[in-house]
Parts: structure tokens; C-alpha cells; sequence
């Protein structure tokens, strides 16, 4: 199982804070992310696999954590 944890409007825009999800098959964020549950994510969605900033292509491994994040924005 791989642990998503969504953060910020992410929370109300995916309808969890916190959820377990299968090891997709190729093991990847890209793969994890075309799963129906995570559709509404936008393209400039920031990712971390344990706790260390992530590109789509990351290789999951089974209990991986996955945390999901607005771009930062400010001035």
C-alpha cells in the first residue's frame, strides 16, 4: 500500500486528508497519480515520496509515502 497524505486546498479539492492506496502497476508516482481518486489534481501539483520532493516519474516501493502539495505562491 503506498499512504497519501494531502495537504492545503488539496484536502477539500480530493475530499481526504489521509488515504491508502494499492501499489499501482508500473510502480510509479505517475501511475499512482492516474488513478480516478487523484484525477482532479492540477498540473503543477507539488509531490514528496518520503518525505524528500519528487518528479512523476519516482519509483514507489510498498509503503512509500506520498504527500501532495499546491504550488507555493506569495511575494
Amino acid at each position: 500500500m503506498i499512504h497519501i497524505q494531502a495537504f492545503a486546498r488539496y484536502r477539500e479539492r480530493l475530499g481526504f486528508q489521509a488515504r491508502d492506496f494499492p501499489l499501482p502497476s508500473p510502480p510509479t508516482l505517475e501511475a499512482l497519480l492516474a488513478d480516478e481518486a487523484l484525477a482532479e489534481l492540477p498540473a503543477d501539483a507539488l509531490f514528496a515520496v518520503n518525505r524528500t520532493f519528487a518528479e512523476r516519474s519516482a519509483v514507489l516501493a510498498d509503503g512509500d509515502e506520498v504527500a501532495l502539495f499546491p504550488p507555493v505562491s506569495g511575494g
